[in-house]
């Protein structure tokens, strides 16, 4: 009796590592957990290969592999982004179409659920995502470095980092440093954001860095300013939080979905003065900082990689569950000779 064959599962992410984006990143993650038990592949669409399960990113840009393989009976996962939940899922049929296509359909913090309709809640789960924990490095000395992690497009507002900094312009605020990390997806705020650097010398922009180099520079950091208008539940979040690193987040679903609703470091979205006064309070007030930094402690055990590993394990059988239970005969259909 031969040995049974090994499922295959397929992840689609509408971008891949030359991008190096957050789909990109959790899609390299959840191949890696799954390989421990499958044969999985990473693409961007799906041209018609025996996978058996896909696992797909991005309810709209993947819609078209979704259907398709929805329409050979085999199961899809849904993985909601922030574009997809608070934006997309109103107004996009085909991302509404993905919804109901699928099997499961995941959200990346708690509060994502309750943006979809109450029909489709009974088939979402949540994931939360995951980072190794990292002891924190030693900051420089002769800067307080602020943080600012992602590729720029509207979505991750940078600009109200920028115009928060502006507003510190007293003596003791010339050490402050905001650094941003990422390539450009939006040409001009690309633009906008070396304007500001010419202005202000405070600001320096390293463009996109490797992954390993981006954390060591996260380590490093005083804070992780994430001032974004829509979150699906950030990557880098979670890595400056299991990095003992405070966050200064903007008060949308996908970060208080992972930060809690008391966390101290809130701020609304777009509102610089509020994000300056903030930043002054981190670095005149050394118990404020430390307060956050113990906030982001008691909420790392959540993003630890074995959670997020037996989740997206747990999440895989379910989904060949369903197709085994697809593929099985009907009994009633099935003769017995006597």
């Amino acid at each position: 009796m031969g040995r049974p064959s090994i499922a295959r599962i397929l992840i689609v992410s509408p971008t891949l590592a030359d991008a190096n984006t957050g789909n990109w990143r959790t899609a390299h993650r959840w191949a890696g957990f799954l390989r421990r038990e499958f044969r999985v592949r990473v693409a961007s669409t799906w041209e018609g290969e025996p996978d058996d399960a896909m696992i797909a990113l991005h309810a709209r840009r993947s819609a078209q592999a979704i259907a398709a393989f929805a329409a050979v009976g085999r199961p899809v996962a849904v993985v909601l982004t922030g574009t997809d939940l608070y934006r997309d899922i109103r107004s996009d049929r085909s991302a509404q179409r993905s919804l109901e296509l699928a099997r499961r359909l995941v959200v990346l913090q708690p509060q994502g659920r309750e943006e979809l309709p109450a029909a489709l809640r009974a088939k979402t789960v949540v994931i939360e995502q995951s980072a190794p924990s990292m002891a924190p490095l030693a900051p420089r000395r002769r800067s307080f470095d602020l943080l600012l992690v992602g590729h720029l497009r509207p979505e991750k507002d940078p600009l109200t980092a920028v115009r928060a900094l502006a507003r510190l312009d007293d003596p003791a605020s010339r050490r402050l440093r905001l650094v941003h990390v990422g390539g450009t997806l939006d040409a001009a705020l690309g633009r906008r954001m070396r304007d500001a650097a010419r202005r202000d010398p405070r600001i320096e922009l390293r463009g996109p860095l490797p992954h390993a180099a981006t954390r060591a520079l996260i380590r490093r950091g005083r804070l992780l300013l994430l001032p974004s208008l829509i979150e699906g539940g950030a990557n880098v979040l979670i890595e400056a939080a299991t990095a003992g690193v405070p966050v200064l987040a903007s008060r949308i679903g996908g970060s208080v979905g992972l930060l809690g609703d008391d966390y101290e470091g809130l701020f609304p979205a777009g509102d610089d003065a509020a994000l300056a006064s903030l930043i002054l309070r981190c670095r005149d007030e050394p118990s404020f900082l430390e307060r956050l930094r113990a906030q982001c402690e008691r909420r790392a055990p959540r993003f630890a990689p074995g959670r997020e590993a037996g989740a997206v394990l747990a999440l895989a059988h379910n989904l060949l569950l369903a197709r085994r239970a697809r593929c099985a005969p009907d009994p009633s259909s099935l003769k017995v000779e006597r």
